[in-house]
C-alpha cells in the first residue's frame, strides 16, 4: 500500500492526463487554425463544424482520432474524422473528411479509420452517412491510397441494402473516389462548393479538347439536372444537413426494420376536391403531379429525391397515417409524363431501394407511353427501360397503384400494374386504360371507313366515343379484375391509406437463387 501511495506522489496522475488532453487537442485542431481560415475562405465548413451541424448536440463518439499516417507526413487523424453519433435520436456512423489536413487526400491510415466505421455500421445496423471533401488519393503512398479505395468500395457494396448509406459531396471529389459516393443510395450536393468528376477539368481540356471547369464538369447543378448523380441539390450546407436529417427520418435504420412511423396529425378520411377536379381534366391537358401528391400525403407534406432529374417521372416520400411510404408518380407537366431512360432508370432505382427497407410503394399513373425517338432506341431504351420492369417486378413491398388519367402500352403494364403484381390497383373514373391512345387506334381500326366517310369528323367523334366506351374504360380493366376498383377521385387519400393498412403485414417467398440478372 505504501508502495502504491509512493508512486502517486512521484508520477502525479494530472501529467497523463495533461499529456492526454495535449494530444487530444491537437488532433482535433486538424491542420491548424491557418488551414481552418483557408477553409473559411473558400466557403466551406471545416470537418467537425459539419458534424455539429448534422448531429444532436454531444452526441458524437469519435474512433481513431490518433492514428497517424506515414511518418514525416503525418497528423494525427489522417485526414478524417470518423466515429458514431445520432441523429433524431436515432444512431448512426459518420465519416467526414478533413480538408485542412492534406487536403483530405486518402492515405492507408485513413482508408483504415473509414474502413472500421464502415464495418461496425454494418455488424451493428445503423445507417452510414459519408461527408465528402477531398482532393483524392495521396500520391505520396502509391498504390497504398489506391488500394484504400478499393476496402471501402467493397464495404459499401457489402452495405448496400442492409443499411442506408448516405452521401454529401462538400467540396471536391474525384477521380476513383468519385465511385464511394455513388455506391451510397443518396448522394447530396452543395449549389457552387461541390465537385465531382472522373478526370479533372485541365485533362479533358488537353485530351479530348473540351474546354470546361470544374462547374461545368461536375457541379451540383450539372449533376442534379443532367448526369442523375446527385438526388439532393442544396443551397447551402446548412440546408444540405437540414435535408439530410429530414431523409433520415423517413428510414428505418436497417433492411430488418421499418421506417419509424409518427403520430399522425391529418384526418385519415380527409376528402379532396382538388383530386376532383384534376379526375374532370381533359386527358391531354398537362399539370404538375406534385398537385396529386400534396392532396393525397399526411399535412400535403411530400419530400422529393432526385427532384431535378428526369422530371417526367416524380419520386419521394411521403407519410400516409403516419407510416413513411414511397412515391412513384408520371408528371404529366414534363414529357407529357412519358417515360424514357433517365425517367426509367431513375424510377428504378428509388423502387429498388424503398424495397430493399421495407418502405411501401404508392404508385401514380398518367402516363401516354414511352417517349419516341432515334436517340432513346440508340442509346437503349428496351435494355435501360427493362429496369424498371425488373425494380417492380422483384419488389415485395406492399404495391398500390392508382391510375389517374390515362395509362397507355407497355408503360401502363410497367408502372405498377395487377400484371407485375401490384398488389392493388384502383382507378378514377375518367381513366383509360389501353394498347395506344384513342386517336391513334381510331385512326388505324378505321382508316378505310374515315376515309369513305361523308363527315369524317363527326365519324371520327363517334368511333372515339365508342373506343374509350368498348376499349379505354377504367371498367373494361376492372372486369377482367386488372382494377380491383374504381374509385371516386376525392378519396383517394383515404381508399390508399387502408389498402396499405391491409397490406402491412405481406410476406412474401423469393424464389431461392444467388441473385438474378437486372439488365445494366
Amino acid at each position: 500500500m505504501g508502495e502504491i501511495k509512493k508512486a502517486r506522489h512521484q508520477h502525479p496522475p494530472t501529467d497523463k492526463l495533461e499529456e492526454m488532453r495535449s494530444r487530444t487537442q491537437r488532433a482535433r485542431s486538424g491542420g491548424g487554425p491557418e488551414a481552418a481560415a483557408r477553409q473559411h475562405a473558400a466557403g466551406k465548413l471545416t470537418a467537425r463544424e459539419r458534424l455539429d451541424l448534422l448531429l444532436d448536440e454531444d452526441s458524437f463518439e469519435e474512433t481513431d482520432l490518433l492514428v497517424h499516417g506515414p511518418e514525416g507526413r503525418s497528423f494525427a487523424g489522417d485526414g478524417v474524422v470518423a466515429g458514431f453519433g445520432r441523429v433524431g435520436g436515432r444512431p448512426l456512423a459518420v465519416y467526414a473528411h478533413d480538408y485542412t489536413v492534406w487536403s483530405g487526400t486518402m492515405g492507408q491510415a485513413q482508408s483504415h479509420k473509414i474502413c472500421k466505421v464502415l464495418d461496425l455500421a454494418f455488424e451493428s445496423g445503423i445507417p452510414v452517412v459519408a461527408l465528402c471533401d477531398s482532393a483524392g488519393a495521396r500520391l505520396e503512398e502509391g498504390v497504398d491510397s489506391l488500394g484504400g479505395y478499393g476496402e471501402i468500395f467493397h464495404r459499401h457494396v457489402a452495405a448496400s441494402g442492409h443499411v442506408p448509406q448516405i452521401t454529401a459531396i462538400l467540396g471536391p471529389c474525384a477521380g476513383g473516389a468519385v465511385y464511394a459516393p455513388a455506391l451510397t443510395d443518396f448522394v447530396f450536393m452543395v449549389d457552387g462548393i461541390s465537385h465531382m468528376y472522373l478526370t479533372a477539368p485541365e485533362l479533358v481540356a488537353g485530351i479530348g479538347g473540351e474546354a470546361c471547369d470544374p462547374e461545368s464538369l461536375g457541379g451540383a447543378s450539372m449533376h442534379s439536372s443532367r448526369s442523375g448523380v446527385c438526388h439532393f441539390l442544396a443551397r447551402s450546407e446548412p440546408d444540405c444537413f437540414r435535408q439530410m436529417r429530414e431523409l433520415l427520418d423517413y428510414l428505418p435504420q436497417n433492411w430488418r426494420e421499418r421506417a419509424k412511423p409518427v403520430m399522425p396529425s391529418d384526418d385519415p378520411r380527409r376528402p379532396s376536391e382538388v383530386l376532383g377536379a384534376i379526375s374532370e381534366m381533359d386527358a391531354k391537358k398537362p399539370y404538375r403531379i406534385h398537385e396529386v401528391i400534396w392532396e393525397i400525403a399526411d399535412g400535403h407534406q411530400f419530400f422529393e429525391v432526385h427532384k431535378e432529374f428526369a422530371r417526367n417521372i416524380v419520386t419521394g416520400f411521403v407519410r400516409l397515417n403516419g407510416e413513411s411510404v414511397g412515391v412513384v408518380a408520371n408528371n404529366p407537366a414534363y414529357l407529357s409524363g412519358a417515360l424514357d431512360i433517365s425517367a426509367s432508370e431513375k424510377a428504378a432505382r428509388f423502387v429498388r431501394f424503398c424495397d430493399c427497407f421495407n418502405i411501401p410503394l404508392l404508385t401514380l399513373v398518367d402516363v401516354p407511353g414511352y417517349w419516341p425517338g432515334l436517340e432513346q432506341e440508340f442509346n437503349g431504351i428496351i435494355r435501360k427501360g427493362a429496369k424498371l420492369v425488373y425494380a417492380y417486378c422483384q419488389a415485395s413491398v406492399p404495391k398500390v397503384t392508382v391510375v389517374l388519367r390515362k395509362a397507355y402500352g407497355g408503360a401502363y403494364e410497367v408502372m405498377g400494374s395487377k400484371h407485375i403484381h401490384g398488389d392493388i390497383n384502383f382507378a378514377w373514373p375518367g381513366a383509360e386504360i389501353a394498347v395506344m391512345g384513342p386517336e391513334r387506334a381510331v385512326d388505324i381500326l378505321y382508316a378505310d371507313r374515315l376515309k369513305a366517310a361523308a363527315d369524317r369528323e363527326a365519324e371520327r367523334r363517334a368511333f372515339l366515343a365508342d373506343y374509350v366506351r368498348d376499349c379505354a374504360s377504367p371498367y373494361q380493366a376492372a372486369r377482367h379484375g386488372y382494377i380491383d376498383e374504381v374509385i371516386d377521385a376525392r378519396e383517394t387519400r383515404s381508399k390508399v391509406i387502408r389498402a396499405l393498412q391491409f397490406l402491412r403485414r405481406k410476406r412474401t417467398e423469393r424464389i431461392p437463387k444467388k441473385h438474378g440478372n437486372i439488365p445494366f
